[in-house]
């Protein structure tokens, strides 16, 4: 295998890796976001909240989202993808996830100030949309049927 053969497929597996651990945080914010809204602002179990989504935004999902973004443009721009329709559908769903990152980064700041201004009953819904995103992507990734 040449060395620019074995490049691309390093950054393929990392970028498999980055998007493991994107979605898994992904999955994950909203479910804390359930349990969250059943603790009383400034009590014990709200603060222990706010330091596990804290933590699992920055430390998990921002970079996760970021590494992703910069293999994936990589890996497309390398293989020559860029004109290819499934890649642009999947780079719609992409964003459509990326744009959910955004939503769930700004409810993590507004349970950090006590904020919260919506019900478990709305986090329950926003916490399947990432998985239907991702059941797209892959099937486009993996299958490219156009």
């Amino acid at each position: 295998m040449n060395e620019s053969k074995l490049m691309y497929e390093w950054a393929k597996a990392l970028h498999v890796i980055a998007v493991i651990a994107w979605m898994a945080g992904m999955l994950y914010l909203p479910r804390l976001f359930v349990y969250h809204c059943e603790a009383e602002p400034g009590s014990k179990q709200s603060e222990t909240f706010k330091v596990m989504e804290r933590r699992l935004l920055r430390a998990i999902i921002n970079p996760a989202m970021m590494a992703t973004w910069l293999l994936g443009l990589g890996l497309a721009f390398e293989g020559g993808w860029l004109v290819s329709l499934w890649l642009q559908t999947k780079f719609v769903l992409v964003l459509i996830l990326s744009g959910i990152h955004v939503l769930l980064a700004r409810w993590v700041r507004d349970f950090a100030a006590d904020r919260n201004r919506h019900s478990q009953k709305l986090y329950r819904v926003i916490n399947e949309i990432p998985a239907v995103l991702m059941v797209g992507i892959v099937i486009l990734a993996v299958v490219k049927p156009f």
